[in-house]
């Protein structure tokens, strides 16, 4: 450690007040210190990362969401069928299996040992938009895909299939409104409710997944930033992207409840 990393230390050698009243007060400015390892503002530092961590987020629950709400549906139209039991039997398996393992599986399949189709490591330049590089998303987005869309698939199947067995559902089909009609109009739209908040559950589960996520692929985003900074002991860092990822879950469920009363009616009218 050089002398001025340990000057830097020092400073911390404050009441506990006084760090957290200077601290809040700089964070809320956009200005969360100076990084201890890298010796330059934490906001410069994480401000591509975060960039980087939320293009990778809404690409996984871009692709996530809308496949779960489908396989929900479409199984719960069947349940007991042998496809319903095939896909159910296999999210089962696949939830229990740890993310990190999935993406050594993607690795060995598609990048070293059996194909070579997709680079084994995401290495985004600094500076460059993700988007301008798919090739190296691809693992990543996959590896987050594959590990949520079975928690919540079962989600919307169960929420589906009580939506499918209540009166109204019954008598628009004894009326002999079509399946696909039933299933648009009155059936998915009640469904949604507990989809909405357990979808906000996921995202959340993305937003710290990809810490795992980054440091297996070498993503350069928020989740490798927080591992370098621990293993650096880069408190100002640390406490960057953990407020980042704190109020990020915060925002995230206070959309879905907001998403819930636009969606209910009753809420609605009970918030006029």
């Amino acid at each position: 450690m050089t002398g001025e990393v340990i000057e830097n230390l020092r400073r911390l050698d404050r009441p506990v007040v006084a760090q957290y009243l200077s601290w809040i007060s700089g964070a809320v400015r956009g200005d969360f210190g100076v990084s201890l390892a890298a010796r330059t503002s934490v906001t410069d530092l994480i401000q591509s990362r975060l960039v980087n961590s939320v293009v990778l987020l809404v690409l996984a629950a871009g692709i996530a969401i809308p496949v779960s709400i489908a396989l929900g549906s479409y199984t719960a139209m069947r349940a007991g069928s042998r496809t319903d039991r095939a896909v159910l039997t296999s999210g089962l398996v696949v939830n229990a299996i740890p993310e990190f393992v999935i993406g050594m599986v993607l690795i060995i399949l598609f990048s070293t040992t059996v194909f070579h189709l997709l680079p084994a490591v995401s290495l985004i330049p600094a500076g460059q938009f993700p988007l301008t590089r798919p090739k190296e998303l691809v693992l990543p987005v996959a590896t987050l895909v594959i590990a949520t869309v079975p928690y919540l698939y079962r989600l919307v199947r169960a929420s589906m299939m009580d939506v499918l067995a209540s009166d109204y559902v019954q008598m628009a089909r004894l009326k002999g409104i079509p399946t696909s009609l039933v299933m648009r109009r009155h059936a998915l739209p009640n469904a949604l409710v507990p989809t909405i908040q357990a979808s906000a559950l996921v995202m959340a589960y993305l937003l710290g997944g990809t810490v795992v996520i980054e440091y297996l692929f070498r993503y350069p985003g928020l989740g490798s930033t927080l591992s370098e900074a621990i293993s650096n002991r880069d408190l100002p860092v640390i406490q960057a992207v953990v407020l980042i990822f704190a109020s990020g879950v915060v925002m995230l469920n206070l959309l879905a409840d907001l998403l819930t009363v636009l969606v209910t009616p009753r809420l609605r009218e009970a918030s006029t």
